[in-house]
């Protein structure tokens, strides 16, 4: 299965931008700017009344373990509201958002934003690229580097945050430079600290939801699915080409990519749409028509493609070599099934010539470590029906916190949480960030322009 990141309609609501003044008459905050090393302002744009919204880049080493061996620039937002407010580091995971927007905490706090692409997501890729230089600590020193010198400019407390493969980043942070910022807010984010481990998503999977009918039904349209693969095959040809799709660079060609999409439906279901939905899953006895509407409707038949791969493959590469990866059990599917377990792997998302790495598993073994035994001021918010909550982070009990939303899926965050839940962990954000605790706003989930909506999505083992 994979981690990408899909704009998903309904999941990223839209912030009314207005061209906006300075956010204070007394400072002149690109001035200040422009005078830090290494920091090169790209351009200022719109932003939401009362911000200034800038895209920036800043001179990273390429391996921080040896500075002169070259750099690369690193690219990042900043939405800036005053110098006297909390700042919110929001750790995309991905490539980086280049319209303005506010994650929760930021809102929460009324505070100032910068939110990072993450190494390696182009354009923030050296060239050329050693992928050994891929790894959660050289991108965790990215952002303690950015947070050594944007401090000189914002000096109030600071806030990490992100989102499933961004939550898990601002994680990472965490532990290598705990001392960064006053308190982490972590969005379903993954933690897979036994990567061969996975009975958790199988129970999860048995037991999602309160309709076994549902379960059954999503079950068998991916069974009838790959049962009539000798039809749904030539009709996803032809869709690629008409879209101008291809399949030779990565997966290699049309049938593998048509099995990862089904296998990966039922987890994408859970993942981005509620038990609702379950009386649109169609009936076994549907037209092909039909079928591959409502396989494309759901899971997206362009996600396996070369162009839907290749902007992911940093995720995929650090998946296969320290994240690691859910692996389901699908004996439904094996009388129906062309390819091997060893098919469904990270590694298989990669070009050939990264295909040769190597898992190793100390890394995520001393994150999980780490959070449950010394992490502080963490809070970790994840959706009881998201597939990613099967393997959660449990922090310590040193002002920390764990809640999951009733019902919710990945785009689950504090508004989604019961009433009780979602005060203490406001009430816990805003201390961190040391603004008053006034009482919050009730907001439904939708009403956060959140765009960490990235899709968790890595081939299943059988």
């Amino acid at each position: 299965m994979l981690l990408r990141k899909a704009w998903v309609a309904g999941l990223v609501t839209a912030l009314t931008f207005g061209l906006a003044p300075a956010a204070s008459a007394d400072e002149d905050i690109l001035a200040r700017l422009k005078q830090v090393p290494g920091l090169t302002v790209v351009s200022e744009s719109t932003a939401p009344t009362g911000y200034r919204f800038f895209i920036l880049s800043y001179s990273q080493p390429v391996d921080h373990r040896r500075p002169s061996a070259g750099r690369f620039e690193q690219r990042l937002q900043l939405l800036h509201k005053a110098t006297d407010r909390p700042m919110v580091l929001h750790t995309s995971g991905y490539n980086m958002r280049t319209t303005a927007f506010r994650s929760e905490p930021t809102q929460l706090v009324d505070g100032n934003q910068i939110s990072v692409e993450q190494r390696f997501f182009t354009p923030s890729r050296p060239e050329p690229a050693d992928w050994d230089d891929l790894n959660i600590w050289q991108g965790a020193t990215d952002h303690h580097r950015l947070v050594e010198v944007l401090k000189r400019i914002y000096p109030k407390k600071w806030i990490s945050t992100g989102a499933s493969k961004g939550g898990m980043t601002s994680v990472y942070h965490r532990r290598f430079y705990p001392r960064d910022v006053d308190g982490v807010v972590a969005y379903v984010a993954p933690n897979d600290r036994f990567n061969d481990a996975d009975k958790a998503y199988d129970r999860f999977f048995a037991t999602v939801g309160n309709d076994p009918a549902c379960r059954k039904a999503l079950d068998n349209i991916q069974h009838e699915a790959l049962k009539r693969r000798s039809e749904l095959v030539p009709k996803y040809e032809a869709w690629a080409a008409a879209n101008g799709h291809t399949f030779d660079q990565v997966l290699g060609n049309a049938d593998k990519a048509f099995e990862m999409t089904v296998l990966d439906t039922v987890w994408i279901f859970w993942q981005y749409f509620t038990q609702a939905e379950c009386a649109k899953v169609p009936a076994t006895t549907v037209s092909t028509d039909e079928l591959f509407t409502w396989f494309n409707d759901t899971a997206d038949w362009g996600f396996y493609t070369d162009k839907g791969l290749t902007p992911f493959v940093p995720y995929y590469y650090q998946s296969a070599t320290q994240l690691g990866w859910a692996s389901l059990r699908t004996e439904h599917l094996r009388d129906v099934a062309n390819y091997p377990a060893s098919f469904y792997s990270a590694k298989s998302n990669l070009p050939p010539a990264l295909r040769s790495v190597r898992h190793d598993p100390r890394p995520m073994i001393d994150i999980d470590l780490w959070v449950r035994s010394q992490s502080s001021q963490m809070l970790f918010v994840y959706g009881d029906n998201d597939p990613w909550s099967a393997e959660q982070f449990v922090p310590s009990r040193k002002d920390s916190y764990l809640y999951s939303a009733p019902g919710a899926n990945h785009s689950a965050n504090i508004a989604a949480l019961t009433p009780a839940n979602r005060d203490v962990a406001t009430a816990a954000l805003r201390r961190w960030a040391d603004v008053p605790a006034v009482t919050a706003k009730t907001l439904a989930a939708d009403d956060f322009d959140r765009p960490e909506t990235a899709r968790d999505r890595f081939p299943r083992s059988r």
